[in-house]
């Protein structure tokens, strides 16, 4: 009854810059979201945390990422934003969209994912 869709993945050359959303929904429901993180995860290496933010608003990050990316939120939208700019070839991964807990009226739903959008980073 609710989903993450994730979106805005694709080519980009180093040096250049990405946002990616990640939008939750629920079917016939109202939703509220707590904190919220985005991992990533590159061929043949395991899934790795970006970075998070709380409902507040209070953003950390990998030291990999520190200075280049950025997490924002739109509570209003239901949606997570992820800014990565100066991008490098190692950034090269999937990336997944996470929401430790979906509060609905009723229900709440544990440790939902995304299905991932792609990013590449080439020449």
């Amino acid at each position: 009854q609710v989903q993450l869709v994730e979106s805005g993945g694709g080519l980009v050359q180093p040096g250049g810059s990405l946002r990616l959303s990640c939008a939750a929904s629920a079917s016939g429901s109202s939703l509220r979201l707590a904190t919220m993180r985005w991992y990533r995860q590159a061929p043949g290496k395991q899934r790795e945390l970006v970075g998070t933010i709380t409902s507040s608003g209070v953003t950390n990050y990998v030291d990999s990422v520190k200075g280049r990316f950025t997490i924002s939120r739109d509570n209003a939208k239901n949606t997570v934003y992820l800014q990565m700019n100066s991008l490098k070839p190692e950034d090269t991964a999937v990336y997944y969209c996470n929401a430790p807990s979906i509060f609905t009226i009723g229900v709440t739903y544990l440790e939902v994912w995304g299905q991932g959008t792609p990013v590449t980073v080439s020449s």
